[in-house]
């Protein structure tokens, strides 16, 4: 079931996508807010506790919901969870930036590429050339890609997986929410967020990137991600990118300006000096991010035909 309503909302993407500045998103957003000023007193301890209500807040009514539906029936659980899917995936949220970057770097336009990098990423990339800009766009497109579409899919599979799916997401934006603002990086206040989403994410970063070697270039994505992944503060971007760059076959996260600097903090190169030390393959350029396009739908599919393997095995179970 969780298989064909995830099908139906890819496909619907495909027509028409949920934009990033959805109502749904704004209301997390004012949420978040709220539960921010309500709590925040400075200490860890009281970003503990706003990290657990928010959750409440959203993820209790979501798995009511969902039983209410299971007990009513098939057509009922299968609606909601479609509707959830919908709502927490984002397949297509960013897919506008890429394609227009790709577009704009292969016609030599590297003017309109930083502007369309900056506007996404929310960074400065005046200084950045065309392999910079390549690499930032193929990271963060790597990363958006996972914590929009493939964590989603393993919260998904779980017994309620619309209401875990929720959690992922949720969990997620406040890791950011409450660490990146100036008011609030150099405070406690988020330091459970982040600590919680890294357990959150622990396995799915990590069969993100078991799905982007199997598809991509085995050899290097395996060695990239044994060798290099500790390079990231954040261990779950390292083990991504590093992955993702071998499957690609192109170096992600050297030099020290690249999209680690460019995306959130978590992000972090852990030290610049390390890049004598310069994994496989070559420096991104613009013909990359096609490669990049490939490698995402080659995941994808890979993803939907474990959904469907494991699907089948629950019907003849």
């Amino acid at each position: 079931m969780t298989f064909f309503a995830i099908l139906v909302v890819l496909l619907i993407e495909q027509v028409q996508p949920l934009r990033a500045d959805n109502p749904v998103s704004a209301a997390l957003r004012t949420l978040a807010h709220r539960m921010e000023v309500r709590f925040n007193a400075g200490q860890a301890q009281h970003g503990k506790m706003a990290w657990f209500a928010t959750l409440a807040v959203l993820v209790v009514p979501t798995a009511l919901i969902f039983w209410l539906c299971a007990s009513l029936g098939f057509l009922a659980e299968f609606a909601w969870t479609a509707i959830v899917a919908y709502l927490t995936l984002g397949f297509r949220h960013y897919s506008h930036y890429f394609t227009a970057i790709q577009i704009a770097l292969s016609s030599g336009d590297e003017e309109a590429a930083r502007k369309l990098l900056a506007e996404w990423t929310r960074q400065d990339t005046s200084l950045l050339n065309s392999s910079e800009l390549s690499r930032i766009a193929v990271e963060t497109a790597l990363l958006t890609t996972h914590r929009n579409v493939f964590g989603v899919f393993f919260w998904l599979l779980l017994p309620v997986g619309p209401a875990f799916a929720v959690m992922y997401r949720v969990a997620e934006y406040l890791a950011r929410a409450w660490n990146e603002p100036e008011h609030l990086k150099n405070e406690s206040f988020g330091h459970f967020a982040t600590r919680a989403f890294y357990w959150i994410d622990w396995i799915p970063s990590r069969l993100t990137a078991i799905a982007f070697a199997i598809v991509g270039n085995f050899e290097d994505a395996i060695f990239a991600w044994r060798n290099f992944a500790y390079r990231w503060a954040d261990e779950a971007t390292g083990v991504i990118l590093s992955a993702g760059g071998g499957a690609l076959g192109v170096r992600l996260g050297t030099p020290a300006v690249s999209a680690a600097s460019m995306l959130p903090a978590d992000a972090s190169l852990v030290d610049s000096t390390l890049e004598a030390e310069a994994p496989p393959g070559d420096a991104p350029q613009p013909r990359t991010l096609q490669s990049t396009v490939g490698l995402v739908w080659r995941a994808l599919l890979l993803w939907m035909l474990l959904l469907l393997l494991i699907s089948i095995a629950h019907w003849v179970g």
